[in-house]
């Protein structure tokens, strides 16, 4: 089944009522109507004006919420916001039913174009970072500056504590596992999550567990939630797949625009060696690799990877890129690479609900 065939939703009318989606203090929720698709949209007003808009991009099973903590972080330094991905959080899914990592691109662009934002500081985890990658390449005149945090670009040997993730997108599968799990309770599908995504699980401040349950528990009444996930998984590994122009490693030669790539050395899913390749491939990049950090490190470490992060904008006000000054062969100003492997980080966070 490809995963643009359309998916079955029940007709709003009999849709369940869930509970709502948990808005942090100091965070706004908003919903936007787009053609062929309705996004949620979480925000922090900035603590001035003018300052630079960002837009943050979730991984497989994540929402917006993961990145609450980083936006607090950089309130100071961005008007930031972060999108729920069609069949997320708290978007519907996509009318097409297009839940490839093309079409999670397009609807990324088409919020960017439709609220004139751009260029943004973007940000990309995972899923989201093989998104955020693709919307750089062929739409830099929207990207100031790309973070991806663990970004899921293709891997010849993949983990094993990976393969499970990605045997979601093999047909049946979900089918069986949700049979096989129907009697775990929200609080050990949350564990569950926490144990692959997170270096030490043990950063879950208590607070942060309780709204991770009552999250899953939300999502776990959508009837839509296993379709999201597996056409999303599926997309993933089609996306790997792909090659000339539209395979993702080629895709990150092309992005222009100045480069933070985080990568930590306790990630489950995404290789820890991916990162001297990813750091090669992006022409203007910088590497932060946190050795404790496990696959959301902007969850983990949000003190760190601000701090990074500031460093990239200190950067790119110092060259003057503001994502469209390229030369004749189609390089960002002043490209260089980068790269700063950075000791295990002393931050704490109190947020959860990882994806991958």
């Amino acid at each position: 089944m490809s995963s643009t065939e359309l998916p079955f939703v029940p007709p709003a009318n009999v849709l369940p009522k869930v509970a709502p989606v948990r808005v942090a203090e100091g965070e706004r929720l908003r919903s936007v109507g787009l053609p062929g698709i309705t996004l949620t949209v979480r925000s922090r007003p900035p603590a001035r004006e003018g300052l630079p808009p960002a837009l943050s991009v979730h991984g497989l099973g994540g929402s917006s919420q993961n990145w609450s903590a980083l936006m607090e972080q950089l309130e100071h330094d961005v008007d930031g916001e972060a999108v729920d991905l069609p069949g997320f959080g708290d978007s519907p899914p996509p009318d097409d039913g297009d839940y490839s990592v093309s079409g999670h691109a397009r609807a990324v662009i088409r919020y960017l174009d439709a609220s004139g934002r751009g260029p943004v500081h973007l940000f990309g985890n995972s899923l989201g970072g093989a998104v955020a990658t693709r919307v750089a390449a062929v739409r830099p005149d929207l990207v100031r500056t790309l973070t991806l945090v663990s970004p899921a670009l293709p891997e010849i040997r993949v983990q094993r504590t990976a393969v499970p993730t990605a045997l979601l997108a093999v047909p049946g599968v979900a089918a069986l596992f949700t049979r096989f799990t129907k009697e775990w309770t929200a609080e050990q599908r949350v564990r569950g999550v926490t144990a692959l995504c997170y270096g030490d699980p043990g950063r879950v401040t208590p607070d942060g567990f309780r709204n991770a349950v009552e999250e899953m528990e939300r999502r776990l009444q959508l009837p839509y939630f296993w379709d999201a996930m597996t056409r999303s998984a599926r997309g993933i590994v089609n996306a790997y797949t792909l090659g000339g122009q539209h395979a993702l490693w080629r895709q990150a030669e092309r992005v222009l625009a100045p480069t933070l790539l985080v990568y930590g050395g306790r990630d489950q899913l995404v290789g820890f060696r991916m990162a001297q390749k990813a750091a090669r491939a992006f022409r203007d990049s910088r590497l932060l690799t946190l050795p404790e950090a496990g696959h959301v490190a902007m969850m983990e470490y949000p003190q760190t990877v601000a701090a990074a992060v500031r460093d990239l904008f200190a950067e790119t006000d110092a060259s003057g890129y503001g994502g469209g000054d390229f030369d004749g062969y189609g390089r960002g100003a002043g490209a260089s690479v980068r790269g700063a492997g950075m000791s295990s980080p002393s931050s704490t966070s109190s947020t959860t609900g990882a994806g991958s």
